[in-house]
């Protein structure tokens, strides 16, 4: 029997064929924004250096709220030392109080080969700008649990320092000498950074500039946001950069390609205050593994050159710009002032030598 197709069935059978259209569109304009978001999650995977990172958390090895492994029972993976104390929101290294020193330092050594920490900090304090120190520092040292000097921590370390100084000291030392210039100058809060085999010392007197491998100004002191610090080794490249304005984006500080950093060291967190203060906060250290891909060549490159010493290729062409670089615009200009007038001198000499033996010779002839 043939069936006869109403206008009813008509409309209907319509309005199903506009849905199923309108679902489709609808299921590709989710998969297109699927596919995309997946797009980008995949580009930011890519390192600075074009080749490809994954990151993976490493709980052993960070310091995050709420701090319970932080302490001095034998589960602990941090150790606390002098002033450092622990609240709900942070761990503070040092407080707004003269002559205070206070670390915090990993117990469990670090067997990373490639690697990347995250510093949420925070320096504040009641002095005025350039009336607050000292700094803090963060480390990737052979030793742990040391006093001393540099920011709180022993000086003549093995490994790798990185400071954020907040006092210019050579720059007042200048200025007491008057020999201040312009070329000379770091404005302060500074980032900088050091490789020590444990016989470089830190030179105080001039804030690391004598060994430093690179740098850039902070602005960190008092700020009402959060401020970031990333310190990455990957392929035997030290890369630090900051996040300090409060726009979540990364601004480059320094990159060094050549660093050779054992494995086996510990991470740690100093600080220190003379007369001087600054309260001097950790809200926390995260570690993250990097899966870096290498070449077969990289690879046998590595396993054959085992690193025992910390080292930074090219170190002796880095001092010399250093040096070049401290020598100032007076000291150039006396240099060339004396050079001419030990010239001038020579061509009066000369000329009276020569008058003289002329006036000899016409007394002869005569």
């Amino acid at each position: 029997m043939a069936t006869s197709m109403t206008d009813g069935d008509l409309v209907w059978k319509s309005s199903g064929f506009i849905s199923g259209v309108i679902c489709c569109r609808n299921m590709f304009t989710h998969t297109h924004w699927i596919l995309l978001f997946l797009l980008i999650t995949a580009r930011q995977c890519w390192g600075d250096e074009g080749y490809e990172m994954e990151e993976f958390l490493k709980r052993e090895y960070s310091l995050i709220k709420p701090y319970q492994g932080l302490g001095s029972s034998s589960s602990s993976h941090w150790d606390l030392m002098g002033t450092a104390m622990i609240t709900t929101d942070h761990v503070r290294l040092t407080p707004d109080l003269q002559s205070r020193q206070g670390a915090v330092w990993s117990r469990i050594p670090c067997y990373l080969r490639d690697w990347e920490l995250h510093v949420h900090f925070k320096i504040h304090g009641q002095g005025k700008k350039n009336l607050n120190g000292d700094g803090l520092a963060l480390w990737y040292t052979k030793e742990r649990m040391q006093t001393g000097p540099v920011f709180g921590n022993m000086n003549l370390f093995t490994g790798l320092g990185v400071f954020v100084d907040t006092y210019p000291n050579e720059e007042k030392h200048q200025e007491a000498q008057k020999k201040y210039t312009l070329h000379t100058q770091r404005i302060f809060p500074y980032v900088s950074a050091m490789v020590s085999n444990g016989s470089l010392s830190y030179d105080h007197e001039r804030d690391g500039r004598p060994t430093e491998l690179g740098g850039c100004t902070a602005i960190v002191r008092n700020l009402n946001h959060d401020t970031f610090l990333l310190i990455r080794y990957a392929r035997r490249r030290l890369t630090v950069m900051i996040n300090i304005e409060g726009k979540q984006e990364w601004r480059d500080c320094l990159d060094v390609p050549g660093v050779r950093l054992p494995q086996g060291y510990f991470f740690g967190a100093s600080s220190i205050t003379g007369d001087l203060t600054d309260n001097h906060d950790l809200i926390s250290l995260k570690l993250y593994q990097l899966t870096v891909p290498r070449s077969e060549q990289q690879e046998e490159e590595e396993e054959r050159e085992e690193i025992t010493i910390p080292s930074v290729d090219n170190m002796e062409l880095l001092n010399v710009e250093i040096q070049e670089e401290g020598t100032s615009g007076v000291t150039l200009f006396f240099t060339v002032l004396f050079s001419l007038l030990g010239i001038f001198v020579l061509v009066v000499v000369g000329l009276v030598l020569y008058s003289r033996w002329k006036e000899n010779s016409r007394k002869r002839f005569y």
